[in-house]
């Protein structure tokens, strides 16, 4: 092998070791926990208990889902049981019926899959997208349907990110093919599917997406992506989305750090408890709570 070769080798080596102890350091990290003091603890789920009562209705289901993640599912359950039958909306029954079953009531998740199946309603994605979420999949024929013959992606997408959580590899490679998407859209709901499902092999194509994507919500996906699956740079861009000037972009940030165990940015977190914008200080409260309680591997 002549020198130019060598030297090309030893930097590929390099960079592989390089890159392997990026994603250690991310494990490293996904395994600490956040010591939180009891006022702390009590002021989060005093935001929490104040955003389930909440007029704002996805706001107030994602409160639900922190206070479930939180141990006081029972808590979600009286507040929303009665409020179910009486929706008619699709997409708020999906909600509804969400957070429900996340609190431990079994009924709600036919809710889900009768709108799921139902050609003419327009809570099909939101359907699709609450199975993923809580990790059902009934028998998984109205999602194989609605993968296989649905015409819209957004559709198919969450079907395919609720079969991959049930361990379909068909669906799994659906979601890898969508981070090839020329639909913007499209690109940025696989990331946020993968950032609970994807892997390793997932990350040279993230990071060569964030390098390009100019759009603010795109690049919080995409970095909530990278962070969940360890790598070094994403949780970078995490952290100064949790300053952005878009409260949106704020408050997935702000799950994204709990999701992916960004306890370096407890302060900041802190902080956003005092965000002008309700979902901020939720996802907040969220992620604090849950940084405070074991890694999922741990629990295993």
């Amino acid at each position: 092998m002549n020198l130019k070769l060598r030297l090309l080798s030893a930097a590929a080596a390099a960079l592989n070791f390089l890159s392997l102890c990026v994603l250690q350091a991310g494990e490293a990290n996904h395994r600490e926990r956040l010591q939180v003091a009891s006022e702390l603890r009590e002021r989060c789920l005093a935001t929490l208990r104040q955003g389930l009562a909440s007029d704002e209705f996805w706001p107030s289901m994602h409160a639900a889902e922190a206070l479930t993640l939180a141990g006081h599912g029972r808590e979600v359950v009286a507040a929303l049981r009665d409020r179910l039958p009486q929706e008619r909306d699709d997409q708020r029954r999906c909600g509804l019926a969400r957070e429900l079953v996340r609190a431990g009531e079994r009924g709600p998740l036919s809710v889900l899959l009768e709108i799921l199946g139902n050609e003419q309603s327009n809570g099909r994605v939101h359907a699709a997208e609450s199975l993923f979420k809580i990790g059902e999949a009934g028998d998984g024929q109205r999602l194989r349907a609605a993968l296989e013959t649905s015409p819209h992606p957004p559709l198919q997408l969450m079907a395919a990110a609720a079969l991959a959580k049930s361990g379909d590899q068909a669906g799994l490679r659906h979601l890898r093919e969508r981070l090839h998407s020329d639909d913007r859209p499209i690109r940025r709901l696989a990331a946020w599917a993968l950032a609970r499902l994807g892997g390793e092999p997932d990350v040279p194509r993230l990071r060569h997406l964030l390098a390009d994507e100019p759009d603010a919500t795109a690049r919080v996906m995409i970095a909530g992506a990278l962070a969940c699956l360890g790598h070094a740079a994403g949780r970078a861009e995490l952290g100064r989305n949790l300053d952005s000037d878009d409260a949106g972009v704020r408050a997935m940030a702000a799950e994204f750090v709990g999701l992916g165990r960004g306890v370096e940015f407890q302060a900041k977190l802190v902080q956003l408890l005092d965000d002008r914008t309700l979902d901020a200080r939720l996802r907040a409260a969220q992620s604090l709570l849950a940084l405070s309680q074991p890694a999922a591997k741990d629990k295993e």
